[in-house]
């Protein structure tokens, strides 16, 4: 798994592509590529989120730190 971009190279490359799909000169077909790339680096990015935020919680939680809200 040493392969798998960071979390910040994930983020960096959403950007690129949403400036990408900003301008006016790409052909539908390519907008339909970048945007469907732009969901799925989206979705390892909220995959990457949840995985920690539940890491930080379980810590804390063995930690006793209880005071804490929780969605």
């Amino acid at each position: 798994m040493e392969n798998e971009k960071s979390f910040e190279e994930l983020m960096e490359e959403l950007d690129s592509l949403l400036k990408k799909l900003e301008d006016k000169e790409i052909s539908l077909d390519e907008s339909v590529k970048s945007y469907t790339k732009a969901m799925e680096i989206s979705k390892k990015c909220y995959d990457i989120l949840e995985k920690n935020e539940k890491l930080i919680v379980s810590k804390m939680t063995d930690m006793g730190l209880t005071n804490f809200e929780e969605e």
